[in-house]
């Protein structure tokens, strides 16, 4: 079972949606530092993808320094050392592609999504 939600979705590689979902669930603490994740094998398995995806997605993480591997135990997450920002950027990328393909059938212009972006960073106050 996947430590975290992934919801795959078509014309965006397999290996790509799934890093993207782990740096996001340890960015929203869904994922914790000391947690395990997946074998290959069982994330091949879960996801019905094939081993060497997930290996892809594994090796991926572990560049990025999101997996550590400990002995008797497996995979565990670890709190990585950011990437640098183009790597950062890169990871949303497709979905900024999405957004702004969405924002030009609206008819909006640059000045309205940042106005739009500015609103959702700012703290919502109606949370307890």
């Amino acid at each position: 079972m996947l430590p975290f939600v992934l919801r795959l979705r078509e014309g965006e590689p397999v290996s790509d949606q799934i890093v993207r979902a782990a740096h996001h669930a340890l960015a929203s603490g869904e994922l914790k530092e000391g947690d395990l994740f997946p074998s290959t094998r069982a994330l091949a398995k879960h996801l019905k993808i094939s081993p060497t995806t997930a290996n892809k997605v594994i090796q991926q993480l572990r560049e990025l320094g999101f997996l550590a591997t400990r002995p008797g135990i497996g995979m565990v997450i670890q709190t990585p050392h950011l990437p640098e920002l183009r790597q950062r950027l890169s990871l949303l990328e497709p979905a900024a592609r999405r957004f702004m393909e969405e924002a030009r059938a609206l008819h909006l212009k640059v000045d309205d999504f940042e106005t739009l972006l500015r609103s959702l960073e700012a703290p919502d106050d109606s949370q307890p």
